[in-house]
């Protein structure tokens, strides 16, 4: 486990994952169509565990792709799940996030609470200074989430990524380790 909060936690996906992973997968393709192309065959599964949680994943002073598998505290059943992917180092030290939930668990507060998370994984545990999540404009729900996280939206890049068979232009939200440390110090302070 890489982290835990309430209502889930988060840890590195793994191959005998794959069965139940593929079928909240299925069971989402209404969901994802348009904004997310998971991997959603045994074979293609087996490729992002080890590509996204092998080794070189675990190596956090080396790794350039991270996932996690985001899980519901009572049951463990996976909810979504968050990609740090194109991980650079040196004075750069950024990442992209990316994420998608399962359409059994949408609007229930755990994508929230795992991006809570995930974001103390990229800044504590990865040291990034910088996390940027491209989503497209029309997805409110994904607008909505990263809003709530803290990320501000930086810009616009037209026909950015290729998904379902279309370039799709994307929103820029962006986080620092600065804007976080900030965020999460005004909550505390809000909570005592």
């Amino acid at each position: 486990m890489l982290a835990r909060g309430t209502l889930v936690y988060v840890r590195r996906p793994v191959q005998r994952d794959a069965a139940t992973f593929l079928t909240a997968v299925g069971s989402s393709k209404r969901l994802h169509r348009l904004w997310v192309q998971p991997p959603s065959t045994p074979a293609r599964f087996a490729t992002y565990v080890r590509r996204f949680s092998g080794a070189r994943s675990r190596d956090c002073r080396h790794a350039t792709h991270v996932a996690m598998l985001v899980c519901r505290r009572e049951d463990h059943r996976p909810v979504g799940v968050f990609n740090f992917s194109e991980i650079v180092r040196g004075a750069f030290r950024s990442a992209y996030l990316g994420y998608y939930g399962f359409a059994e668990y949408a609007g229930q507060g755990y994508m929230s609470e795992g991006l809570a998370l995930v974001l103390r994984v990229g800044f504590r545990t990865l040291r990034l200074h910088r996390i940027e999540a491209n989503v497209q404009p029309g997805n409110t729900a994904s607008i909505s989430l990263v809003r709530r996280g803290g990320f501000t939206r930086e810009g616009y890049s037209r026909r950015y990524v290729k998904i379902a068979g279309r370039w799709r232009d994307h929103e820029r939200w962006a986080l620092l380790v600065e804007d976080w440390r900030a965020g999460r110090k005004r909550s505390n302070t809000a909570r005592n």
